[in-house]
């Protein structure tokens, strides 16, 4: 009798543990992730001050009560980066996993409800931080935990990053991580936030954006008109305030030119076929020496982002002079917001604008900070590949659109030290994209299949067998 109870127990014992490469439950593995989410959201990490490695103790916690070791690396000892591993045969090179536990701060007033409590209403998780980024950090936390719990063998090893400072302070997260512990994120490939899927009307994904390269964002560029001061009432021809109006009038009628890139190019391709006929020809003609410059008119007025995806581009934002109506100033300043294409040469660029400008009592003054430039990410690596098939087995009905992404993210340092990395994100539809605003939601469907599609990816990549 006891000889039988041992193995009944025992054959419960087995038949409850997961089986490697077993399709999990991603129903539960979505609920555990949802619950993770909430946790983060509840911990406030507004940049400034950040407060950073109270997310990662709490991350490090929790992957460690199943025995997934992390450790903490930290140029302030309150904005840690958290690093955990689930080692593979070694037969590959690692994939890393990366996302950023800061966030933007709030405007209470304008929030619904309260901005860090992680609650979920009507099917959505609300919180700062639900799209940028502890989403991310929720299902890569889960994917690990999966992982561990099923024992899987994969030809890489999987390294989770926990980073700090994305928000506007990298020096504390990715730069210090490139600069003093590269050796412990070094990676074949990896992936981030930069990209998603897009909920249509109907609920259906319709098409999945990959980051696969972004803009290089030079901040500050600024021009300076100077003159001679004097009064009002005696107007003059080198009046700081009419030569810089006019020096920015022509900056903003006249783009730069465009110039496209393997990511671009295929985007454009791509997205020709899934459109209809209007747009398509647009799509697929951009470089055509005819169709080319129609095409570009459009995007100006129709497309700004597709737009801004093909050049150099340049907004004036920030107008300053003068400070009593009857003073002629001496000086005045705009501040422009450049953003360059990856390989874009910044000293050519700069005469270019003082070239069209072509006036000697406007200076040009070069940026004072811009991240780094790294070439876009292949389109041919296991990795990205991965990504389309997943894409084809979760939502057959879209397609994988490699896109330059027009803001910045800390994949560029990634690219930079010579990692390809991928932008990735969960479904949403348009009024789901609530990074940095009120209100900031995800849907928990939209967590489940964000937390299924970064594990199809993995095991894929990682040389396990493909689940159904």
């Amino acid at each position: 009798m006891v000889r039988t109870f041992a193995m009944s127990l025992v054959l419960s014992t087995l038949l409850a543990a997961p089986v490697a490469g077993q399709v999990p439950d991603f129903s539960a593995a979505g609920n555990e992730a949802v619950e993770i989410l909430q946790a983060l959201i509840r911990i406030d990490t507004s940049n400034p001050p950040g407060n950073e490695t109270l997310v990662a103790r709490y991350v490090e916690d929790l992957l460690a009560e199943e025995g997934i070791e992390g450790e903490i690396y930290a140029l302030d000892p309150d904005r840690g980066n958290l690093v955990a591993r689930l080692a593979g045969n070694g037969s590959k090179d690692p994939i890393l996993i990366l996302a950023h536990s800061d966030v933007v701060g709030v405007e209470p007033d304008l929030w619904s409800g309260d901005a860090f409590s992680g609650e979920i209403q009507d099917g959505y998780v609300y919180g700062r931080g639900a799209t940028d980024d502890k989403d991310m950090i929720a299902a890569g936390v889960q994917v690990m935990l999966m992982l561990k719990r099923q024992g899987l063998s994969l030809d890489r090893d999987v390294i989770l990053l926990v980073e700090a400072g994305e928000e506007g302070s990298t020096e504390f997260g990715i730069d210090y991580m490139v600069e003093n512990h590269l050796d412990k994120i070094q990676a074949e490939f990896a992936l981030n936030e930069g990209g998603g899927a897009n909920l249509t009307d109907d609920g259906e994904v319709d098409r999945v954006s990959v980051g696969t390269a972004e803009k290089v964002p030079w901040r500050q560029v600024r021009l300076v008109a100077r003159g001679t001061s004097g009064h009002g009432s005696a107007p003059r021809v080198d009046n700081p305030v009419v030569r810089l109006a006019a020096a920015v009038a022509k900056i903003g009628e006249n783009q730069m030119p465009k110039r496209l890139n393997e990511t671009t190019r295929e985007y454009f391709r791509r997205l020709a076929d899934i459109s209809p006929p209007e747009l398509a020809v647009f799509y697929r003609n951009i470089e055509d020496p005819v169709l080319g410059p129609v095409a570009e008119e459009y995007f100006r007025h129709n497309d700004i982002a597709a737009n801004s995806m093909l050049r150099t581009s340049v907004s004036p934002n920030v107008i300053q002079g003068g400070f009593r109506y009857n003073v002629i100033p001496g000086e005045a300043e705009a501040t422009l917001d450049v953003r360059a294409l990856p390989d874009e040469d910044m000293d050519a660029f700069l005469a270019e604008l003082a070239r069209r400008i072509d006036d000697p009592l406007v200076e040009v003054v070069p940026p004072v900070s811009w991240r780094p430039s790294g070439a876009p990410s292949p389109l041919d690596t296991d990795l990205f590949l991965a990504l389309e098939n997943t894409q084809r087995r979760m939502y057959p009905q879209a397609v994988t659109l490699p896109m330059m992404n027009t803001g910045a993210t800390d994949s560029a340092q990634l690219r930079a030290a010579g990692i390809p990395t991928y932008g990735i994100g969960a479904p949403s539809t348009e009024d789901d994209r609530r990074a940095h605003g009120n209100d900031e939601r995800i849907s928990v469907q939209s967590m489940h299949e964000f937390v299924e599609f970064i594990y199809r990816t993995i095991i894929e990549v990682g040389g396990a067998p493909i689940i159904g």
